[in-house]
C-alpha cells in the first residue's frame, strides 16, 4: 500500500496518507485543519524498495494521469515488494527511480544521501546525518516561504 506525503501550508505540517492505488485520483484534506489545498512533497528517504529500469515514454514527467506513468508506477510498486530492505544500493536505485517517476527534482542533500547509499553506507547513519537538512530542503521545495521547515505529523491517514 503506497504512502504519499502532503504539505498543508496552513498548518506548515507534512502529513502521510496511505492509498490503495498507486496513482490516487484525489488530493486529501488536512487532518488537522481541514484545508483542501495540500501539495505533494517528496517522501522521506526511508524507502524499502527494489527497482528495475524499464523506461516508458512519458514516465519521467510526473503526470500521474498519464496511463504510461501509471503503468510504470505499478511496475515500480511491484518491484518495491521484492527489494532487500538491508541493501543500501538497492535503496539508492529506488530513490532515484521514485524521483524520476514523480518528476521531482533531486535536491543537493538528497543527491548526497543517494551517493552515500550507492557507496553502501548505513541508511540509519545517513538519516541521522542528513535528516534535518532533507526536511529543510523539502520545506523550501513545497513550503512557499513559511519561515521555517514544516513539522512532520507522526500519524498515517487514509487517503
Amino acid at each position: 500500500m503506497p504512502v504519499y506525503e502532503f504539505l498543508c501550508a496552513t498548518c506548515n505540517r507534512i502529513f502521510s496518507f496511505h492509498s490503495f492505488k498507486v496513482a490516487p485520483e484525489k488530493t486529501p484534506v488536512c487532518p488537522k485543519c481541514g484545508a483542501s489545498e495540500l501539495s505533494r512533497v517528496p517522501s522521506r528517504f526511508g524507502v524499502a524498495a527494489k527497482t528495475g529500469s524499464s523506461g516508458s515514454a512519458g514516465a519521467d514527467d510526473g503526470d500521474f494521469d498519464d496511463p504510461g506513468v501509471e503503468r510504470e508506477m505499478m511496475r515500480f510498486a511491484a518491484e518495491l515488494e521484492n527489494m532487500d530492505e538491508n541493501d543500501p544500493k538497492a535503496m539508492a536505485r529506488a530513490v532515484r527511480r521514485m524521483t524520476e517517476l514523480a518528476g521531482e527534482r533531486v535536491t543537493p542533500t538528497m543527491e548526497e544521501m543517494i551517493r552515500r547509499l550507492e557507496s553502501g553506507e548505513d541508511p540509519e547513519k545517513i538519516e541521522e546525518d542528513l535528516g534535518e537538512a532533507l526536511e529543510e530542503e523539502m520545506g523550501e521545495a513545497g513550503g512557499a516561504g513559511m519561515g521555517g521547515a514544516p513539522e512532520r505529523d507522526s500519524g498515517l491517514y487514509p487517503m
